[in-house]
């Protein structure tokens, strides 16, 4: 057994391609060994900017002898069988085994070394692999059959134990060199296998093990923030993205001009982070700093002072462009900002970014005066949402898209607008995704609900509806804000009808199965028709839920599924149409109230059964008076949005419905027995489906 080392060298991979190079690799290894029946186990892979090195353990020296059997015609076929199996296997008649009469194709594979194995391997991993983007380059590169890669591959290290895999990649040999640190070490280094390969580049300044860089870069940065008495602002992205800039990540502090603290802090962070890779970070109060951590990647003599000078310079130059879009936009009310949009098309069929804006703030102040959103002031409601748009014109937004809404909140502050209306600009797109919070405040819940409704609304009457995975104009994302708006603050409105109904039970159905809620349940409560009020909805489906996982549920649901399936079978669809195939005069045609009609055929019912001679055995009678008690008792429950004792009252017909079908035969020769009992099941079925429909629950 011996492990095996390769590396593929090129140039400056970027960080944001790096983990995925990684699973890559390990994918595209594993599935060459597994075609050759090589077994291989631990498999581990590392990156730096230069190199992708993976490192299997335990490899066999040689695969094992594989005999394969292929069964053919039989020796009685015609001819034009045995040429064709013998065609698809390559061999002669006198080459297969006669096994009664059936012949067989008998190959046997020697085993290989390990080492041709993977000397095929390596140039088969690289012309297969797939990066985001890459290229071709030197003489080759003029046939699209050349190898592709990310950066001009440089070199390759293939090492079986201590012996090199001989390969060759597109005129890139396979050897046991490789090089260290760009600046600490730019010579060759030889690698003597696995078993030294991290050691020797560790000695040289190169840390491959992706992992441990980002732990200096995480550690390191919080170290020299501390060292300064300051905080640093956690970002384990930017600690991703260091450590893949960089072999030997070394973190420095430095400090910018605290003149630009007059600028909001999101927008120093955000200029540090996406322009520079840099850290900020806090005093002890936790207001933003006049301080920044960058990641150098050599140990400088000085102890990184010019470099931290260099990144200071670079790092004012882009605060001083964001002081001035800062400055520059607070000179025009959002008000004035706001007549641009008129400009800016929102969508063809739609109009512009200031047609919307009107709709939205119709629709906010419309949810404001009708109390859908309890506590929103109607005037600055349509206020905030007149303006909550506005700084998509200005430009910082311009610059940096990300601070949209966030910097309309900043301008409506800085022009004395009142803090609430501030507020709602602010944060009126939220909850952008599910780790986002819900806005609670009314204001912002009214603007920011009907932000979403109109999108919702807007697009789907145009018929731009989401298809498949494509959904350009993130209507899901909207969606699932609006329920959770909705659901967050116990807001009580109807959806609407039609297809935006269906959408929205879709999108509960995946928010709320993440929730750990069945999307059976969902299908259950819709199934009722008419519901379209997600907190009601919601707490209808929690009953749910905690009913059909307790015993009497389970059993109750077993008894509704026996009684579907027998009037299924038969075609009930009540006592009427049986009268009606029998001619008989039907007693409730004149009765037209709902609530009486269910009076009168209830008593009907008994009437008919004495009429034609039948008496109801116990069991019969005991789920009748079963149902007499529950029916109004779960109607005045769900009347009264208390789901939960709707499901109590349902709980009541476990034992009746089970001692009936322990007790009573449905389907009895008597017509009138069967009539009887059918209508009692029918009955049972109306009772549950108050409740919810039955018939979807799985299981």
């Amino acid at each position: 057994m011996s492990d095996f080392l390769l590396e593929l060298r090129s140039e400056e991979i970027p960080a944001r391609m790096q983990a995925g190079a990684r699973a890559e690799l390990e994918k595209l290894f594993r599935a060459q060994m597994q075609a050759a029946g090589v077994i291989a186990g631990e498999v581990t892979v590392w990156s730096t900017p230069r190199r992708l090195a993976l490192i299997a353990r335990d490899l066999p020296d040689a695969t094992e002898a594989v005999r394969e059997e292929t069964k053919g015609p039989r020796t009685s076929a015609p001819p034009q069988a045995l040429e064709g199996f013998l065609r698809k296997t390559g061999l002669s008649r006198e080459q297969l085994e006669d096994r009664d009469g059936v012949l067989f194709a008998v190959v046997e594979k020697p085993g290989r070394a390990v080492r041709e194995v993977l000397a095929e391997a390596v140039p088969a991993i690289v012309r297969a692999f797939s990066w985001p983007k890459s290229m071709r380059w030197g003489n080759a590169s003029v046939s699209t059959e050349s190898p592709r890669w990310v950066r001009p591959l440089s070199g390759i290290v293939a090492i079986l134990g201590e012996d090199l895999v001989e390969c060759d990649v597109a005129g890139v040999p396979s050897g046991y060199a490789t090089v260290g640190h760009r600046f600490h070490h730019p010579g060759a280094i030889t690698i003597g296998g696995a078993h030294d390969y991290a050691a020797k580049l560790r000695a040289c300044h190169v840390l491959v093990d992706h992992a441990e860089r980002e732990a200096l870069v995480r550690d390191g940065a919080a170290q020299v923030a501390a060292d300064a008495g300051l905080v640093l602002v956690a970002d384990e992205g930017l600690v991703v993205e260091n450590a893949g800039l960089t072999e030997w990540p070394v973190p420095l502090l430095g400090r910018f001009d605290p003149a630009f603290l007059e600028v909001p802090p999101e927008v120093i962070q955000l200029t540090a982070r996406v322009n520079q890779k840099y850290f900020v970070c806090q005093d002890a109060a936790g207001k933003l700093a006049d301080a920044f951590v960058c990641t150098a990647n050599i140990e400088a003599k000085d102890g990184g002072a010019a470099i931290v000078d260099g990144n200071r310079k670079v790092l004012a130059a882009r605060l001083s462009d964001a002081r001035f879009f800062w400055n520059q936009d607070r000179k025009m009310p959002l008000a004035s900002q706001a007549e641009k949009l008129a400009r800016i098309t929102f969508h063809e069929k739609l109009g512009t970014l200031a047609d919307k804006v009107e709709r939205v703030a119709k629709l906010a102040r419309w949810l404001a005066e009708e109390g859908v959103v309890p506590g929103a002031d109607p005037d600055l409601v349509e206020q905030a949402a007149r303006l909550a748009k506005a700084d998509l014109v200005t430009e910082m937004v311009g610059e940096f898209p990300e601070l949209q809404g966030l910097m309309g909140g900043y301008y409506a502050a800085a022009e004395g607008l009142p803090a609430e209306v501030a507020a709602a600009i602010r944060d009126h797109y939220k909850p952008v995704g599910q780790a986002d919070d819900v806005p609670t405040a009314p204001l912002t819940v009214a603007v920011a609900l009907a932000d979403k409704l109109d999108t919702l609304r807007s697009f789907f009457a145009i018929d731009e509806k989401p298809t498949g995975s494509k959904d350009p104009f993130a209507l899901r994302r909207a969606a699932l804000g609006v329920i959770r708006i909705v659901q967050g603050n116990g807001l009580r409105m109807g959806i609407g009808d039609g297809d935006l109904l269906a959408f929205f039970a879709d999108r509960l159905k995946v928010q709320q199965r993440e929730a750990g809620v069945r999307h059976d349940l969902i299908d259950a409560v819709f199934a009722l028709g008419g519901e379209d009020d997600i907190v009601r909805l919601l707490n209808r489906v929690e009953a749910l839920q905690a009913f059909v996982g307790t015993e009497d549920g389970a059993n109750l649901l077993a008894g509704y599924k026996r009684a579907a399936n027998i009037l299924k079978k038969e075609g009930w669809h009540g006592r009427e149409s049986e009268i009606a195939q029998t001619g008989e005069e039907d007693p409730l045609a004149v009765v037209d109230d709902p609530d009486l009609k269910a009076v009168v055929d209830a008593k009907m019912a008994q009437i008919h059964d004495q009429r034609e001679g039948h008496v109801p055995e116990p069991a019969e009678a005991a789920l009748t008076a079963a149902l007499d008690a529950a029916e109004p008792q779960a109607e005045q429950a769900v009347a009264a949005e208390d789901f939960a004792g709707a499901m109590a009252a349902l709980a009541t017909l476990r034992a009746p419905i089970d001692r009936f079908f322990d007790e009573v035969t449905v389907n009895d020769p008597d017509r009138n027995k069967r009539s009887a009992r059918l209508e009692l099941l029918a009955r049972f079925r109306a009772a549950v489906h108050n409740v919810a429909d039955f018939g979807k629950i799985e299981g």
